[in-house]
């Protein structure tokens, strides 16, 4: 059962309560370069993303995240430290929320100044612990980043907005260890009632970081823990967003895209699934309504997963293609791709003209 928690809403899109669990990525390029970073945003758009955020770390990229913010409309993070002064700026331009850490601002009198302005905005706050740069004394008493050292942290930036009546706000609880995050995100899920931020920080390249953020935001998600998340790949940001979405569709808490069903392939295949599979993914990525499409190799388990699915291809002497569960029509093995491809798109335009 999915933990209850209280629902903010990040622009249009709303994150936590019974809202589906969003998928978010970061870009990569300048912020000061405009045109490259909103080419990138489109980009993620264009893969499904619901949130991006975006680093400003000075006035100067304020002002451009002004410009950035008129040309898409995707909503958008902020991600500041330390200068209050960013954060007023791009709430007066437009920002959806506040990636802040509100013990990094500095005095009391400027926190509550940002505060009250993203109180007036309408505008929520996410506080962002990460295992990499916790405060100093909590170093010092941990002795290393641990669960507890994460947790203590976040409750000090919480404890700040609870002060001045914010509640606002959601929280992530982020290290490149997958278990110190888990059990944080486990420890802090049982004291607040604010959204979580899932993410496992600084994961790797696109393989590995691929793997510890399965396992690990998987062990999360399964515990019902999660309402909005971020892959972190050393990678495209567009990689990110398929992964997260990869892994929302494995735990079918989410529904997005072509979910391929594919065998890894044995002598026993009757055509090349991998080359298969791998032109399908590439052809079918601009897809974002769900269906279910299964490509195996062999009649041993072949016809009884195409029959399960929308679209299927099962390899035989001849390949059967099965459509809504039902075989369909034969196909040689060079017409494979291009056949269901076409299948593919004429069942997601029908959905569209019923």
């Amino acid at each position: 059962m999915r933990r209850k928690s209280r629902q903010i809403m990040v622009g249009s899109v709303p994150v936590g309560g019974d809202a589906p669990i969003s998928v978010q990525s970061m870009t990569n390029t300048e912020t000061t370069d405009v045109a490259a970073t909103v080419a990138q945003i489109r980009r993620l758009e264009a893969a499904g993303a619901d949130i991006v955020r975006v680093s400003v770390p000075s006035l100067e990229a304020a002002e451009a995240f002004g410009e950035i913010r008129r040309q898409v409309s995707v909503p958008l993070i902020s991600d500041i430290h330390f200068d209050h002064r960013i954060a007023l700026r791009v709430l007066e331009l437009g920002v959806d929320c506040l990636r802040i850490n509100p013990g990094n601002i500095g005095r009391e009198d400027r926190v509550r100044t940002l505060v009250d302005a993203a109180r007036d905005k309408g505008v929520p706050i996410r506080i962002g612990v990460n295992a990499g740069s916790l405060e100093k004394d909590l170093q010092k008493k941990y002795g290393e980043p641990t669960a507890e050292a994460l947790v203590e942290s976040a409750l000090r930036h919480i404890d700040i907005l609870d002060r001045l009546n914010f509640p606002n706000f959601k929280v992530s609880l982020k290290a490149s260890e997958i278990f110190m995050t888990v059990a944080a995100y486990r420890e802090l899920a049982r004291q607040i009632e604010q959204p979580l931020h899932l993410g496992i920080t600084e994961a790797g390249g696109l393989r590995s970081g691929t793997v510890k953020s399965a396992i690990g935001l998987g062990m999360l998600l399964a515990d019902g823990i999660g309402d909005t998340l971020r892959v972190s790949l050393a990678a495209d940001p567009v990689e990110e967003i398929k992964v997260g979405f990869d892994i929302l569709k494995s735990l079918r808490l989410r529904n997005k895209g072509i979910n391929l069903i594919a065998c890894p392939s044995c002598s026993r295949q009757n055509f090349d699934v991998i080359t298969t599979v791998n032109a399908l993914e590439e052809r079918l990525e601009d897809i974002l309504e769900p269906m279910d499409v299964a490509v195996i190799g062999c009649v041993v388990n072949g016809p009884g997963e195409a029959k399960a699915v929308e679209v299927g291809v099962t390899g035989g002497q001849p390949n059967l293609i099965y459509v809504g569960g039902e075989p369909d029509h034969k196909v040689e093995n060079a017409d494979i791709v291009d056949r269901l491809e076409r299948l593919i798109r004429e069942r997601i335009a029908q959905r569209g003209a019923s």
